[in-house]
């Protein structure tokens, strides 16, 4: 039988689930079809989103050894193995339990992070007083979910520059005397101090257990002669206070204002912040 023109010029009807196995839904098909590839890309993308991996650019940042565009340099050039093979694809993942080398050493994944305090009068510089006093901890507990230690010590009455970390190797290098780290002391003194006992500083001085030498001393330009600026690397106990005291005077404010090339620039008293990735990337430099 012949169709009529109203007939063949009909559209086929594919509303009655004539739709292939992954089409899109009964519905509006331009917004069912939108819908569906949003879902499709999400699914893919989730499936390919593995929380136990890590970029190899950042794990060789993490483990403190440069950024991550510098890592990326160094991956390319051949400077990083993973599990014996040497990696220089870009993007390459890696997971936590990977052995990954730079120049043939192991690095430790674990996300270091460093903290720069000023740290205020009445706190003291420790993880835990059995006594119950304040300690500097309170002042940085919103920094991380890490545990980070303070690296060397400030006395209680002893205000300015204390960096926190819970990277071990970096925290002995610079507390270790042969590293040499520069600190410097702005000293508040209750009497003017001589010119003879600033040489006799400088020449260094025999204290009970052994003689210290500073870097340099002098009084601290625009202020009295009871402020003197000290610039010492060595990490005896309370040492700048005994220098003072050994010529007999008494130390009435001590405020670290530099240290290991850290200043307080922009950091309130009582305050913190994270050092940058070329503070950090400075630290690292120290021999």
């Amino acid at each position: 039988m012949a169709k009529s023109d109203n007939e063949r010029n009909r559209k086929p009807n594919n509303r009655k689930g004539n739709f292939k196995k992954g089409t899109p839904p009964k519905g509006s098909f331009a917004e069912k079809a939108n819908q569906y590839a949003a879902q499709k890309k999400k699914t893919k993308s989730s499936s390919n989103s593995n929380p136990d991996l890590i970029r190899l650019n950042k794990y060789v940042a993490n483990a403190g050894i440069c950024s991550r565009r510098e890592a990326d340099v160094y991956i390319a050039a051949g400077s990083v193995t993973v599990n014996g093979k040497t990696v220089t694809e870009m993007g390459y993942k890696v997971k936590k339990s990977d052995d990954v080398r730079f120049d043939g050493r192991r690095l430790n994944p674990e996300k270091k992070e460093y903290v720069l305090l000023n740290k205020p009068k009445n706190f003291i510089t420790t993880t835990r007083d059995e006594k119950g006093r304040r300690t500097v901890m309170e002042l940085v507990s919103s920094a991380s979910n890490n545990r980070l230690y303070p690296v060397g010590r400030l006395d209680r009455n002893t205000t300015g520059l204390l960096l926190f970390t819970n990277d071990g190797d970096m925290a002995k290098k610079l507390t270790h005397p042969k590293h040499g780290v520069r600190k410097i002391y702005h000293v508040h003194l209750e009497k003017n101090v001589s010119i003879a006992d600033l040489r006799n500083i400088r020449e260094g001085l025999e204290l009970e257990d052994g003689k210290v030498e500073v870097d340099e001393v002098d009084y601290v330009t625009g202020a009295s002669k009871k402020e003197i600026g000290i610039e010492i690397h060595s990490g005896r106990n309370r040492i700048v206070r005994r220098i003072f005291e050994h010529l007999g005077y008494e130390v009435s404010r001590l405020d670290r204002v530099v240290f290991a090339g850290l200043t307080k620039k922009d950091l309130p008293r009582g305050h913190w912040r994270f050092l940058t990735e070329q503070e950090v990337i400075n630290l690292g430099m120290i021999k």
